[in-house]
């Protein structure tokens, strides 16, 4: 991959995750954290709606078949482990996580250009 249509890639997934994080806030969901980052893993999008915290992966192709393999187990796993870490309070948005704690839900949103994005809740449980 050249390297030029590396950034233009890189750019495309951090504006798919800005669009998310809007489409969540359009939804009334609260966005608690973006790119959030531990030992664990990494989730883009902490958001909670209620009492449940929701982890949000971000999937940003050309079109929607694309996007219907695309979080494969093990990074299902390391998703999973960043929200451990997340919940156990290693971070300085656990004081807003405690208030969400009550149920833990993963999410995947699919982002395509010129397309509205597709939200699948409850994506996989651990």
């Amino acid at each position: 991959m050249k390297k030029n249509s590396k950034k233009s890639a890189y750019r495309f997934g951090v504006d798919a995750e800005r669009i998310a994080s809007w489409y969540l806030r359009l939804k009334c969901y609260r966005v608690l954290a973006m790119r959030y980052r531990n030992g664990g893993g990494e989730i883009d999008i902490v958001a909670a709606k209620g009492r449940t915290l929701i982890a949000v992966e971000v999937k940003a192709r050309r079109n929607f078949k694309e996007c219907e393999e695309t979080v494969m187990p093990w990074k299902q796993q390391k998703i999973a482990r960043a929200m451990e870490g997340l919940i156990a309070g290693h971070k300085p948005i656990c004081g807003l996580v405690q208030a969400h704690t009550r149920d833990i839900r993963f999410d995947v949103i699919w982002i395509v250009r010129g397309k509205w994005p597709k939200h699948i809740k409850d994506a996989w449980r651990m």
